[in-house]
């Protein structure tokens, strides 16, 4: 008796160990992909306190958190206090392995399973970190290698690449410049679900008809339904708009 109940006290202290871990890698990869994602491709120095608003924590956890992984063996991030964060090598090649799995995954919710695509990201959010390379590789190869998730995002490819194009917010347009949609924020599914009743989206050719002032939205009309759209601030800063070739 006093052997099983020593095995299960072991296991039981391995189980608690697995899962303090696996919290602590999930942690990690969430602070890199933040930051990759405030940073962009260009790899920007970010400040803390943006880090903090993003992950919803306080200033003294991402500060310590940010000083854990820049100490590392090897660092994760570069971070100068006062000054902000930006991704090392090792940091920034994982953020990408994460949102590479990331957006493969909400790409085969929609398209295989048919999920809709303001329910993908929070599905997407509990197995990025854990898929492996094959079921990765499998993934890749059922959908085609795509080069971009439901919501427009650039999937990146095994060596980190993304495609080349510039977008910009459409808060940004001008009054009378007509753009594609290249993407949207997937940060807020009730969004996405009034984008997707008003035909907004990926691919979607917009015109900017008038910006009211003391933000009071943006009206767009939209060439293929022949109508206009009213869009709060929030939502045309979620929309992102191809930048022209000059």
């Amino acid at each position: 008796m006093a052997n099983k109940a020593s095995i299960g006290q072991r296991n039981e202290t391995k189980s608690r160990a697995t899962n303090s871990r696996q919290r602590a890698t999930e942690a990690t990869d969430d602070y890199l992909k933040v930051i990759f994602a405030l940073g962009g491709a260009a790899g920007d120095q970010v400040p803390a306190n943006e880090v903090a608003a993003r992950l919803k924590v306080s200033g003294a956890s991402v500060t310590k958190m940010l000083q854990k992984l820049s100490s590392g063996v090897p660092p994760l991030l570069i971070y100068e206090k006062h000054h902000g964060v930006r991704l090392a090598k090792p940091g920034k090649e994982r953020a990408l392995e994460i949102v590479r799995h990331h957006r493969l995954i909400e790409t085969f919710l929609h398209q295989v399973l048919d999920y809709p695509w303001d329910e993908v990201h929070d599905e997407a959010e509990r197995l990025e970190h854990f898929i492996s390379e094959q079921f990765e590789a499998r993934i890749a190869a059922k959908l085609g290698h795509p080069e971009f998730d439901p919501h427009g995002h650039a999937i990146p490819a095994l060596d980190g690449t993304l495609p080349p194009g510039a977008s910009e917010a459409l808060v940004r347009i001008s009054v009378g410049d007509q753009r594609k949609v290249v993407s949207v924020s997937d940060q807020n599914p009730e969004m996405l679900r009034y984008l997707r009743s008003q035909g907004i989206g990926p691919g979607t050719e917009l015109k900017l008809m008038e910006k009211l002032p003391f933000e009071g939205g943006y009206r767009v009309s939209l060439a293929s339904a022949r109508k206009s759209v009213l869009l709060s601030t929030p939502l045309a800063t979620a929309i992102f708009v191809a930048v022209p070739a000059i």
